[in-house]
């Protein structure tokens, strides 16, 4: 059994670890709060837009078509993985590395697959084995539709140019404080509903087709990437509360246990001392 002065530090040590723990799962859950009401508030809106994206693009052909929606053999593949800056979130960034890693060993094997990373987490590992076309991990600085649309507009001019033949999102999908689910999302080219051959709809377009293609296309995908962001940023701050709770708990737990011991050993001490002082009475008296 450890002596009094170790299990002394000790507890100190843990108690130290819980207020830490302890802290940051209240700053997390009052970030959460706040993130979680934008998504709530943007998915609805997000959701419907591309639902229109795609059924208006299901509906264009020949020589309106638009550049976002052309499918080509797919030799190369930009991915945009989008984590965290930060740790101690549980298993939030390892399952964007995980998912990361399935889509270059096994869904594109023997594929051209490089990233734009969102996170340093994500970009630290990734970097060491794959191009990284673009580091955007500042972004949660000044997490805003704006410079969201800026790393969108990138990834459109890489895929209509030529440079890559898909554009693939990994990231964890918001569902509530403690799950998240991983999502692989096909960004470009603009994935077709299903059935759209067969129900296609007759649109009447104003002012024209042409600036549908030119506006409300791009806007419709800039907006697409800045949900995921917006899903993983409520996620990572969800994770993240969960881990420090189950810390604060497992540090409290092993607060409880060093005490228990700490008085087992304590009153052994003084038990001892006791039977020393009697006995040397009892040595004196003899």
């Amino acid at each position: 059994m450890a002596n009094l002065k170790e299990l002394r530090s000790r507890i100190t040590s843990v108690s130290s670890t819980m207020q830490i723990t302890s802290a940051m799962k209240m700053v997390s859950a009052a970030k959460l709060n706040k993130a979680q009401s934008a998504i709530t508030a943007m998915r609805p809106y997000a959701d419907k837009l591309t639902e229109l994206l795609q059924d208006l693009s299901a509906s264009l052909e020949g020589d309106s078509a638009s550049p976002y929606s052309a499918q080509r053999e797919v030799n190369k593949v930009l991915v945009i993985a989008i984590a965290s800056n930060r740790g101690l979130a549980g298993a939030f960034n390892s399952n964007i590395i995980k998912a990361s890693k399935e889509l270059y060993e096994n869904v594109y094997a023997g594929k051209q697959v490089d990233f734009i990373t969102l996170g340093k987490k994500v970009h630290d590992v990734v970097s060491k084995s794959h191009t990284i076309v673009a580091n955007k991990s500042d972004v949660f600085d000044d997490l805003t539709f704006a410079n969201v649309a800026n790393i969108a507009e990138e990834a459109m001019e890489l895929f209509t140019n030529g440079t890559y033949d898909k554009v693939v999102i990994v990231y964890n999908k918001f569902k509530n404080a403690a799950t998240q689910e991983v999502m692989k999302e096909q960004f470009l080219p603009i994935v077709m509903p299903e059935g759209a051959a067969n129900t296609a709809i007759d649109y009447t377009f104003e002012p024209s087709k042409e600036e549908i293609i030119e506006q409300l296309i791009p806007k419709s995908l800039k907006t697409q990437l800045y949900k995921a962001v917006r899903d993983s940023f409520a996620s990572e701050h969800g994770a993240r509360m969960t881990a420090m709770h189950k810390a604060t708990d497992n540090a409290t737990e092993l607060r409880d246990a060093l005490k228990l011991s700490y008085n087992k050993a304590r009153q052994a001490s003084i038990t001892n001392e006791i039977l020393e002082i009697v006995g040397g009475a009892e040595a004196l008296n003899n």
